[in-house]
């Protein structure tokens, strides 16, 4: 089947909704091939091939750059939700949202609809200028719905201030120092996180789960959402430190 019709189409949807979560003044130009947006002094080319496959090249107007490129899973192009995802960095949606390499892990956090619980939580414990610096880190970013697997009042008592150091370590249990891609992580391997205890990743051909030092299991269900300062990968439950 031609994929190009579709991520045209794909493409110039996120360029119509990009301005709800952008700065005004942002312009977009897009044909069926290619797309040219600018916002917040980046501008960004996507162009988009017969196979699917999406080249994404960025400048901003202090010279930076980056370039990225994309290409669909294998077999069907949507995923489980029925919403498409792309494993890398150039755009990948995730609670509404389009997450861009031109802005870092906090501000692309706080477009998504369903981390909006994670991010009271980064903001209560008083790690947002943290998660906000050069890093880089890779971040496994549980779901509300994975907040809300936890028992009752659990995130309500978290949230006050007498919790804050307790809230600090599961939060920076999510945290792993250096920019961990989806391919990075073999099975058995073991992560060092931020908070200093260590994570367990299962890897096999059901995708990436990982373990944490309770023995409970979390599964990444969006993976390489990368940002200026690291990667966050998207998991369906919080993990818990020992301690």
């Amino acid at each position: 089947m031609n994929t190009k019709p579709f991520l045209a189409t794909f493409a110039l949807a996120v360029a119509l909704v990009t301005p709800v979560f952008a700065q005004d003044g942002m312009k977009t130009k897009s044909d069926d091939e290619k797309t040219k947006t600018k916002a917040d002094g980046m501008t960004t080319k996507t162009k988009m091939a017969d196979d699917g496959k999406m080249k994404v090249k960025g400048k901003s107007d202090a010279g930076d750059k980056m370039k990225s490129k994309t290409q669909p899973r294998k077999g069907d192009m949507m995923g489980n939700s029925g919403s498409m995802k792309m494993e890398s960095g150039a755009g990948v949606m995730v609670g509404g949202a389009m997450m861009t390499a031109d802005k870092d892990i906090v501000d692309n956090a706080a477009g998504s609809s369903d981390h909006t619980t994670l991010v009271a939580a980064v903001k209560a414990a008083g790690l947002v200028e943290t998660l906000k610096s050069a890093g880089p880190f890779t971040v496994f970013a549980p779901t509300n719905a994975a907040f809300d697997k936890l028992p009752a009042g659990t995130v309500a008592s978290l949230v006050t201030p007498e919790m804050k150091p307790t809230l600090t370590k599961i939060l920076t249990y999510h945290v792993v120092p250096g920019r961990l891609m989806a391919a990075d992580l073999q099975n058995g391997q073991t992560l060092t996180t931020v908070q200093g205890e260590t994570l367990t990743v299962i890897a096999n051909g059901n995708g990436v789960m990982l373990k944490d030092a309770k023995g409970g299991m979390s599964k990444v269900t969006i993976a390489n959402v990368v940002s200026s300062n690291g990667v966050t990968h998207v998991i369906d439950t919080v993990l818990m430190p020992a301690n």
